[in-house]
């Protein structure tokens, strides 16, 4: 015969005692790994472990899984302590697990925490348990008799065992137990039919569970009540429900008439025993210590994230559904938006985002009327305004009637009425150094207790916590959105298209250290159709060292500009770092291209050596370079090296983050680099692209990383065009005369008759001007026509201001007014005065004559 059936599950007295089931409890979440996800205040007071040391542990680790009876429970004495209750059983209950007919050895923990049952069970187990954090690991811990449920959690998400577990020791010293009878307390289940006061326990039940946000805890709570409320087994007819330790019952008589005068509001809680003074001062405490536990296991899950939008989030579900049904965050624009600390108290006019909503109300009944991310400004005549402007809490034990029509008709075209009517409502400021930022609506359900003063303190407390978290989020974002603005303005806005070649650029900010660094590339053009090709790493980071490679890069393109050999650029370049400060550390790579010639001259201080791939056979190299030392260091001479190039052929050169991984050889990173540079890619995005995914899945990557490829197409000879001219006026005339006809040949009939004023113009200062015998003439064809002209004066020519009767003075003028570009260089005893226009040019004398008079 089934032993279980024997027995008389009906309840007796104490079944409607919620008194007598008032216990701490502690409160563990598994998820489908076996490890710790939730960890309630209540178990670390009874296992003695933290939440933080605690989750993410094997739950076998710290939880109970002896399933054996204590000694004087063996042979059969009390065997329904170690009930298995399988809800669909008819019986009720059953020992050792479903379908067993003598008492077994008691359920096990173990069982359940390995998945291996689907119904609930619940036993007890002794444990030494060590609660002083400064004891030796080896030390003697206290002897601590633990009744325990597990209930097996189905559905998404990763939890898949809620084990609820408390001191029965302690429940037998609260109720005067001294005789051995005591150890005859229980754990159990009951269906909600035994329960009278179900209501009330359903509503609290979510009370007990850690902060882990309304989603989980309803599923949770639906689950627990379907598998059979936890209840405490006294004796065979004394069966209590276990209820949640929190809350002060209130002094007979007292009620919620009392507290709002002569008006007499529906009943919110049922009737509740008078309490001895001693007993309310213990529950005093009690609830005190409770409230402050909350609060601090809010403050460990709340701020885990520097992210604004999910700190927000986390803000908000910590108090729904243990502290409120009901929580909505507002903020300020300025701080949503991660500007600066807003300025002065908010007011009328102040536009609050409304950034995030929680409750345990059905899904959707608050969409449409308090929807997430509405703007607007609360009026003055609400509670809201009222917080918002004073800094400080607003509590209103029960919204009125009178009270939400009078709040809904300051809202146009939304009714709040059936929303807010009937709830007790406490509006808290989020503030940080006394300005506040937002607020937080908290409201609970006219079922729940009203809040009361003890709870506008919480609240208060909550928020402060809250506005502290948010503020240090806020900071973070403003900080980033800085850092972000700082780093785009300094990266080049690199031409994709240069005079003979293309480039193609990559940066990435570093994965743990912030956006902002201090990698650089950059691409200058140079006279001659040349282009300087600029990669360069301040050592550290931050704003030091964005704004040293800020100067760095400046001084480079102001050097570049001049024409400075490579070598002597990365020379005067460590001479101003050391002038700037001893802490200016810097590698820097530079290379000029020259399509001409078809070459190459690069210097390197103390950069990783470029790579290039060869377009002929497809094979890349590392460019075997004198390193030299970093810029800043000093002392140490830096070399140049010449390498030929063909049309075709790739360079690339980047940072060390691309190649650099903590813990692996630099050389493994640079022979990734050559084997993925050298892999085809049908456009320069996309060789980049392919060099970043091939660099990047080594991870381990913390640094930011600048990458600048270029395919070098060179320019062919016969787009090139070349004169001598002597130092004679009369080479004017044929300085025009030779730039027609090669025009012509080219077949660019548009640009002629500007070109033949401008190089007339340039020709003419440097015959007059220049003092050697030799004048060069040259025009280079590529996306735009270049026109340079060299002589032997080095001074560089300098426009001047003509009046009506001067008859020199406007050469350069003109060039100025009719050209897309130009400017001038000095090398050694020489100097080039070069222009350009655009290939497919018009005749814009007419406009220069008009401009003239």
């Amino acid at each position: 015969m089934d032993r279980g059936s024997e027995r008389d599950t009906t309840p007796a007295r104490g079944a409607g005692d919620t008194d007598a089931g008032r216990i701490p409890l502690a409160v563990i979440v598994v998820d489908r790994t076996g490890l710790v996800s939730h960890w309630s205040s209540g178990a670390r007071r009874l296992f003695g472990v933290g939440r933080e040391e605690a989750v993410g542990r094997p739950a076998g680790d710290l939880l109970p899984v002896s399933g054996a009876l204590p000694d004087h429970l063996q042979g059969g004495a009390m065997p329904d302590a170690y009930e298995a209750y399988d809800p669909e059983h008819d019986g009720g209950a059953q020992y050792g697990g479903p379908g067993g007919d003598e008492p077994g050895p008691g359920p096990d923990l173990e069982a359940s925490l390995g998945g291996q049952t689907s119904f609930p069970t619940a036993g007890r187990a002794h444990l030494s348990v060590c609660r002083d954090p400064d004891a030796d690991p080896g030390a003697d811990g206290e002897r601590v008799d633990v009744l325990w449920w597990a209930y097996p959690l189905v559905g998404p998400g990763p939890a898949r065992l809620l084990v609820l577990a408390a001191d029965a020791t302690r429940l037998r010293e609260e109720r005067g137990d001294e005789d051995e009878t005591a150890e005859r307390i229980a754990p159990g289940f009951a269906r909600h039919t035994e329960l009278p006061a179900f209501d009330e326990l359903e509503r609290r039940l979510p009370e007990i569970l850690p902060n882990m946000g309304p989603g989980l805890s309803g599923r949770i709570v639906s689950q627990v009540l379907e598998l059979g409320y936890p209840v405490l087994e006294f004796s065979q007819f004394e069966r209590v429900p276990v209820t949640p330790y929190w809350g002060v019952p209130r002094r007979l008589g007292r009620d919620r008439a009392e507290a709002a005068g002569s008006r007499v509001p529906r009943q919110r809680t049922p009737a509740v025993t008078a309490v001895p003074a001693a007993a309310e001062r213990d529950l005093e405490y009690a609830a005190v210590r409770e409230r402050l536990e909350f609060l601090n296991e809010v403050s460990s899950r709340i701020g885990s994230s520097l992210d604004l939008g999910e700190t927000i989030r986390e803000v908000t579900s910590a108090a729904v559904p243990r502290f409120a049904d009901f929580a909505g965050t507002h903020l300020r624009a300025a701080v949503l938006a991660g500007e600066g600390f807003p300025d002065g108290p908010p007011d009328a006019s102040t536009v609050m985002f409304r950034v995030w909503v929680e409750h345990n109300d059905e899904p959707g009944r608050w969409d449409d009327t308090v929807p997430v991310g509405e703007a607007f400004a609360f009026p003055e005549h609400t509670p809201f305004y009222r917080c918002m402007v004073t800094g400080d809490p607003v509590l209103i034990p029960e919204v009125t009637e009178e009270l939400s029509e009078r709040i809904s008709g300051q809202f146009e075209k939304r009714d709040l009425r059936p929303l807010i009517g009937g709830r007790s409502l406490l509006i808290v400021p989020l503030k940080a150094r006394n300005v506040v930022l937002g607020f937080m609506v908290l409201m609970r359900r006219p079922d729940r207790p009203a809040f009361d003063d003890m709870d506008r303190t919480t609240g208060a407390e909550l928020a402060a916590r809250a506005g502290l978290v948010l503020d240090n989020a806020r900071m973070y974002t403003y900080q980033e959105n800085v850092a972000d603005t700082l780093q785009d303005s300094m990266l080049p806005q690199v031409t994709p298209r240069m005079a003979g070649c293309d480039v193609a650029t990559r940066y990435l900010p570093g994965t743990l250290l912030g956006r902002i660094g201090g990698d650089w590339f950059d691409t200058i053009k140079l006279p001659g159709s040349r282009t300087a090709l600029v990669v360069g790493d301040v050592m550290g980071h931050g704003l030091n060292s964005a704004a040293m490679m800020g100067q760095l890069r400046t001084a480079v393109q102001t050097m570049a500009a001049m024409e400075t050999p490579p070598a002597q650029l990365l020379r005067n370049l460590d001479d101003l770092a050391r002038r700037l400060g001893d802490t200016y550390l810097a590698t820097c790579l530079y290379a000029v291209y020259d399509p001409i010639r078809g070459e190459v001259t690069l210097a390197n201080a103390g950069h990783i050596p470029p790579v290039v791939v060869r377009a002929e056979d497809g094979g890349s190299e590392l460019l075997d370079l004198p390193t030299g030392a970093p810029i800043g260091v000093g002392g140490v001479p830096f070399e140049a090296a010449r390498i030929k190039v063909s049309p075709g052929d790739r360079l690339v050169l980047c940072t060390d983050g691309l190649v650099e991984v903590r813990g692996s050889d630099i050389g493994e990173g640079l022979a990734a680099l050559c084997e993925s540079a050298a892999h085809p890619a049908a456009s320069m995005d996309d060789a980049c692209d392919t060099i970043i995914r091939a660099l990047n899945t080594r991870g381990g990557r913390k640094d930011d990383v600048a990458l600048l490829m270029a395919r070098l197409n060179g320019i062919p000879a016969e787009h090139v065009a070349e004169w001598r001219l002597d130092n004679d006026p009369r080479e004017v005339g044929r300085a025009r005369r030779l730039v027609r006809e090669q025009l012509l040949a080219w077949g660019l009939p548009g640009p002629v008759e500007t070109a033949e004023l401008l190089v007339s113009e340039v020709v003419t200062n440097a015959v007059r001007h220049a003092e050697g015998d030799r004048i060069g003439l040259r025009v280079v064809r590529t996306d735009a026509l270049l026109f340079e002209v060299t002589d032997d004066e080095p001074t560089l020519p300098a426009m001047i201001a003509a009046g009506p009767r001067d008859e020199y003075g406007r050469g350069l003028r003109v060039v100025s007014r009719l050209a897309r570009e130009w400017g001038a260089s000095a090398t050694g005893h020489r100097k080039t005065v070069w222009f350009e226009q655009p290939v497919t040019g018009s005749d814009r004398i007419g406009e220069e004559r008009r401009y003239v008079r």
